[in-house]
Order: C-alpha cells, then sequence, then structure tokens
C-alpha cells in the first residue's frame, strides 16, 4: 500500500501545471498605466473650429495673405475680407475716408470723389445701417464743384449717430436717382466697425 506522501507530489506537480497552463492560456490585462507620450495618443483629436468667414479665420490665428482684399486659409478654405463692393463700384464712385472696414465712431466724416453723374443737384444720400440693419443716420452728402459733368468730382459730408447694440455696420452712399426708375438705382457699400 502507497503512503500519503506518494500520492501527495504527484498531485502537486499536476496541479502548478495546470495553474500554468490557465495562467498562459488566459488573456493578460495590460497595465492600466500609460506614459504622457501613450495618453495624447489615445484621445480623441478635437474637431477643428468652424470658420465660416474672415475675421474668424483671422481671429482662429491663422495668416492672412497681404492682398486686396485680404484673404485667409484655414481648413482647406480661402476667406475673402469683406469690402463691399468698393471694386465694382470703383469706375464710378471712390471713398476716402473711411475705408472698408476701418474703425467709425461718431460724428464719421465722410469724403472721397463721385462721377457728376452721382450726383442731383450737388448731392447724394448716405446711410449708416448697424449689422441688424437698423438706420443709424441718414443724411446727403454735398460737393462744392461743379457736378454736371462726367469726370469726378469731390465730395465730403458729416454723419452724426448714437453707438449701435453690434461691433460691425455698412455706410451706403446711394446714386441720387430723382427718377425713381430701379434701373437707375445703383450704391457703394462699405463695411464699418464701431468703436
Amino acid at each position: 500500500m502507497k503512503s500519503f506522501k506518494s500520492y501527495l507530489l504527484p498531485a502537486v506537480i499536476t496541479a502548478i501545471v495546470l495553474v500554468g497552463v490557465v495562467y498562459f492560456m488566459t488573456p493578460q490585462q495590460k497595465d492600466t498605466q500609460e506614459s504622457p507620450a501613450q495618453q495624447t495618443n489615445n484621445q480623441i483629436p478635437e474637431e477643428p473650429t468652424k470658420i465660416t468667414n474672415y475675421d474668424e479665420c483671422v481671429a482662429a490665428g491663422n495668416p492672412s495673405l497681404e492682398s486686396y482684399p485680404a484673404r485667409c486659409t484655414a481648413n482647406g478654405q480661402t476667406f475673402t475680407q469683406d469690402i463691399g463692393n468698393e471694386l465694382e463700384m470703383n469706375d464710378l464712385i471712390r471713398s476716402e475716408s473711411p475705408r472698408p472696414n476701418q474703425i467709425v465712431s461718431s460724428p464719421l466724416q465722410i469724403n472721397g470723389k463721385a462721377r457728376g453723374n452721382w450726383f442731383f443737384e450737388a448731392s447724394f444720400p448716405a446711410r449708416l445701417l448697424d449689422a441688424n440693419g437698423k438706420e443709424l443716420a441718414l443724411k446727403p452728402i454735398m460737393t462744392t464743384e461743379e457736378w454736371m459733368t462726367t469726370n469726378f468730382v469731390s465730395y465730403k459730408g458729416t454723419l452724426t449717430f448714437s453707438k449701435p447694440a453690434t461691433a460691425t455696420g455698412t455706410l451706403i452712399l446711394k446714386k441720387d436717382n430723382p427718377s425713381g426708375l430701379p434701373e437707375n438705382d445703383q450704391e457703394l457699400r462699405i463695411p464699418v466697425r464701431f468703436e
């Protein structure tokens, strides 16, 4: 008859072998401590800020190209600075002050040159609107030069207005149109920023 010890040794060896097999067959959990580099790589990348216009592009720190109008590129898109319709109207009317996107305050000094046929009785209307289209001021702008010509003549005037609730607005220099016919309507639109 075998002794208890003779059964015990093979049982212990078998148990050790089984524990080893189970250990190596079971997937091991990795160390949960990650290095800072691993943590950075595992983070979900932030979505780029949605940029919809030139001002947002520049505010996000993207460079502005030195062109006129200025341009800014972000997320594979190019955004052009709003300068109103200055380039389209350049052969009819030119604004020396204010310039597009200039910071303005009351009283706003307006001057430049326009073709004589932009005037009627030596004047044309100027309107200042806030960003919501609310009228802040309306006043005729005058010339002291001979306006019955197709040449450029100087104009100047002043608009007084209360500080608006919006940060931006539009100055509209409208061709005087005594006929009232829509086909004779023209205007220079100048975006401005309020102080």
